[in-house]
Order: structure tokens, then C-alpha cells, then sequence
């Protein structure tokens, strides 16, 4: 452990498998206190604990979509660790595969409310903590995803809300900056990781289509994501950082 993120409090969304428990994994080991959430993955959340200890980790269960949720994962933030220094907005649902005109209204809200509304809705409340209880300081990290980039075919709620999330994170960083708030805002765009979201079937090829020769890990989101909580990158607000083996070089 070098201490890049020594003293600072973060709360990671969908932070208790997968791309989150990844996130999670380096900002431990790097010293941070982090608050994890899930909505469903209650014991992925107390297990996550039990590994990284009470006195460094919380899990509160949350539907990123609710607005009344935000507000309690923020509160027991606060009542635990006193501040925030960090949002990491990571969780969402993956790709729905119809194509476009079978796509159901009811799906269609699905996917934007979780994957970019509840986006909306972390800043909105991490903001306003970081400026009640951290000096109007800050770092907020959205996880976006190469298809906020290219938009997929076969997923074009998925694309939408990941290009909304893009485009969500150059405004809210231009919003910031401008009123001299010290609060930076950066997506990250990973490519295909290693996660049980991929079908296991589809792996072999997919892999084919990756220059590197192989999917990623979670942690390989997890050191940029550091990068990006930490004061190393003080300069870097609005910007995009790019996670996939080399697919949209």
C-alpha cells in the first residue's frame, strides 16, 4: 500500500462485485475508507465488509434510481466517516439485446434511470456533501463504458445512457469549474472486463476482437479510478480515460 488515497472517505456504487468490488479492492489498499452499495447483492455487501474490515468499510443497500436512497447513503457516510471526498458512480445494468423497435418503453426508462439518472442523482448528493462537510472539495468519477463512445447495435438503450453519462460528466465539470468549486468531475470507459456480466459462451470471441489478446480485470478499472480519486490528478477534470485493451485506439 503506497497511501494514494490516505484520510479520504468514497462511496462506490454497485461497489460489491465486479467492476465496484474491483474499485474497491485498490482504494482499500491504497488507504481510502470506502461506503459500497448494492441494491440486491445484500451479502456481497456483508461479506465485502467482513474482508476489508468495519473500521475502513460500509455497506448500505440502495437503489440508485431513488432520490431518498442517495440521501441515506449519504447520511451514514457522514455519521461514520464524517465526510466525503469521493463518489464513484458505477453502478447499472448491462446491454438489453432487441433491436430498437421492440425495445419496450418500460425497458427502454429501465436502463436510462439506473445507468444515467441515478448518475444525475449521486452528483447532485455528493456535491452538496462535499460542500456542507469537505470544503467544497472533491473528486467524482462516472463509469461509463466504451459504448458511450461507439454506440453498440445491439444495445441502443445501453449506448444511450452511456453516452448520456459521457455528456453528463463534461457538463457537470465545466458547471463546477466555473463557479470555482473544487470539485472534479471524469468518466471512465471501460472496454469488455472480466466480470460474470459477459456470457461465458461469448468470451472466445470476444476476445478476438481485443488487441491486447485478453479481457481486462476489474482492478484494471480500479488503478484508474484511483488515479482519479487521488491529488495526482488535480488537473484532470471532464476528461475521459479510455479502458479497453486497445479496441478504439
Amino acid at each position: 500500500m503506497s497511501d494514494r488515497l490516505k484520510d479520504k472517505v468514497a462511496i462506490i456504487t454497485g461497489g460489491v462485485a465486479g467492476i465496484g468490488l474491483g474499485i474497491a479492492e485498490c482504494y482499500v489498499r491504497e488507504g481510502a475508507k470506502v461506503v459500497l452499495t448494492a441494491n440486491h447483492n445484500v451479502d456481497g455487501g456483508a461479506a465485502a465488509v467482513k474482508r476489508f474490515g468495519e473500521d475502513v468499510s460500509l455497506f448500505v443497500q440502495q437503489d440508485v434510481a431513488q432520490e431518498a436512497d442517495w440521501q441515506k447513503v449519504i447520511d451514514a457516510t457522514i455519521a461514520k466517516f464524517g465526510k466525503l471526498d469521493i463518489l464513484v458512480n458505477n453502478a447499472g445494468i448491462g446491454p438489453m439485446m432487441p433491436v430498437i423497435e421492440d425495445v419496450s418503453l418500460a425497458d427502454w426508462q429501465k436502463v436510462i434511470d439506473i445507468n444515467l439518472t441515478a448518475n444525475f442523482l449521486g452528483e447532485k448528493a455528493a456535491i452538496n456533501a462535499m460542500k456542507a462537510h469537505n470544503d467544497a472539495k472533491g473528486s467524482i468519477i462516472n463509469v461509463s463504458s466504451v459504448a458511450g463512445l461507439v454506440g453498440l447495435p445491439t444495445a441502443p438503450a445501453y449506448s444511450a445512457s452511456k453516452g448520456g453519462t459521457r455528456l453528463l460528466t463534461h457538463a457537470t465539470a465545466l458547471n463546477l469549474a466555473q463557479r470555482g468549486l473544487d470539485i472534479r468531475v471524469n468518466s471512465v470507459h471501460p472496454g469488455w472486463i472480466d466480470t460474470s456480466i459477459v456470457p461465458a459462451a461469448a468470451k472466445e470471441q470476444l476476445i478476438k476482437t481485443i488487441p491486447v489478446g485478453h479481457m481486462g480485470k476489474p482492478q484494471d478499472i480500479g488503478e484508474v479510478c484511483v488515479y482519479l480519486g487521488s491529488d495526482e490528478s488535480g488537473f484532470a477534470n471532464g476528461a475521459e480515460f479510455t479502458v479497453d485493451g486497445g479496441q478504439r485506439a
